[in-house]
């Protein structure tokens, strides 16, 4: 018998066969839900055999839908051949289970959906060992379905993780697993923080990219930090963080953070999971935004992307939008739109093309200019080695040699840096 340290996560090529399942609840549902499923769908590497939709004024106790409905859906399983039913809606343990039963098929919701696109995503250690820690945070809730689901079954679609290497995990060998997995993301955090106490140290400020998923960001990434980070057209294509540095005028080297991207209803054992990442966001010194501006809905988008934010705490953190993907539009021209007080508020760019670059790199230094500051200073000759590092730095704008050899240093320096060479 397996251990609780036998929960790790799997993957397979995917490719397997799915049909949709959408309910408009009351006309509570958003216009393009079903248009975000469907990617969802996709970049969990799933062939969308049927789409069922279905409308009620609240979800049926049973079986989330109407009787009537959960049989067509098993027509429709039967009559496809599925392998998963995915309802884009939040499903009760019973609910999975009364469905299971009734469409002799595995059936996942919306959170699974996106654990499961997570546990795909995954590279490094840490990003692991966070969607396995979110996947038994709700694996824990849901043990009332007793695994019967799983018994002929080889993998696949929301069976990656701990589903399908311990067919007989109860909720004690879970409890043990997550303890496990905090202690070890506990180290990551403090990894985490030295090294973000070291960039302080130096003074480097840092610009955290943040976004709905899909939004451009990993693509504006490797245009600004010249990186081959990878970028695709699907949902959480980026999930481990990445920092590089980039050299501004005047400011010198700045940290810029890609993070994960976010969702609608992004599910809160995730963002309970992924706080180590996010504590890059909560942390920068400024937020660059990346919206679609290709999105008809962008607008609730943004609203969507600023709750995150506020739930991991990051709402206070100064905020540049950049509307990205102006090439595909004749509409829209490369600007910075600002502020009642003339500061950047948007930039209107293509990452693709580079388009507006310019612009944003102009409206980061800034708004990050308030760390700056213009002095002068008197050194001594014997001080040769701090004016040599203050030329390194390329903070010294002119200089003038007095009559006892001592020189007079104009600089336009980080605030940061001034304190911390001249206490």
């Amino acid at each position: 018998m397996k251990t609780s340290e036998d929960f790790f996560i799997e993957r397979h090529k995917g490719g397997e066969r799915a049909i949709l399942v959408q309910m408009d609840l009351f006309q509570t549902t958003h216009p393009y839900a079903l248009e975000e499923f469907q990617e969802l769908a996709n970049s969990a590497n799933l062939d969308t055999l049927a789409i069922i939709l279905a409308k009620r004024n609240a979800p049926e106790p049973k079986y989330f839908v109407g009787t009537g409905k959960a049989d067509e859906i098993r027509q429709a399983v039967q009559t496809h051949k599925a392998d998963v039913v995915l309802f884009n809606h939040e499903l009760s343990p019973g609910q999975g289970r009364n469905l299971e039963q009734l469409f002799q098929c595995r059936v996942l919701d919306r959170t699974e959906l996106i654990l499961d696109i997570f546990a795909q995503r995954a590279r490094t250690f840490e990003g692991k060992l966070q969607v396995e820690l979110a996947q038994l945070q709700h694996l824990r809730t849901r043990l009332i379905r007793g695994w019967t689901h799983l018994e002929r079954q080889k993998g696949g679609i929301g069976l990656r993780g701990p589903g399908e290497t311990q067919l007989e995990t109860d909720r004690r060998l879970v409890d043990v697993r997550i303890k496990t997995i905090k202690k070890r993301l506990d180290k990551v955090v403090k990894q985490r923080e030295q090294g973000r106490r070291a960039r302080q140290r130096a003074t480097l400020p840092t610009v955290s990219l943040v976004g709905y998923t899909n939004a451009g960001k990993s693509t504006l990434f490797n245009r600004l930090t010249h990186s081959d980070v990878l970028a695709e057209s699907k949902l959480f294509a980026t999930l481990d963080p990445t920092l590089r540095k980039i050299t501004l005028p005047k400011l010198g080297k700045v940290i810029l953070a890609d993070t994960v991207g976010f969702v609608r209803d992004l599910p809160h054992d995730l963002v309970a999971a992924f706080s180590a990442t996010l504590e890059e966001t909560r942390q920068a010194d400024l937020l660059l935004h990346v919206i679609d501006c290709q999105q008809p809905d962008f607008s609730e988008v943004i609203h969507d992307v600023d709750l995150v934010l506020e739930d991991v705490g990051a709402s206070d953190v100064p905020q540049l939008q950049v509307y990205n993907k102006i090439d595909l539009s004749d509409h829209f021209k490369p600007r910075i739109d600002r502020d009642a007080h003339a500061q950047p508020r948007r930039v209107w760019v293509s990452a693709r093309t580079g388009d507006g670059i310019d612009l944003l790199l102009d409206a980061v230094l800034e708004l990050l200019s308030e760390r700056m500051m213009q002095c002068e200073v008197l050194l001594a000759p014997e001080e040769a080695k701090l004016r040599a590092k203050l030329y390194d730095m390329g903070v010294v704008k002119s200089e003038i040699l007095k009559e006892d050899g001592s020189q007079l240093l104009t600089l336009e320096i980080q605030r940061d840096d001034y304190d911390r060479l001249f206490k």
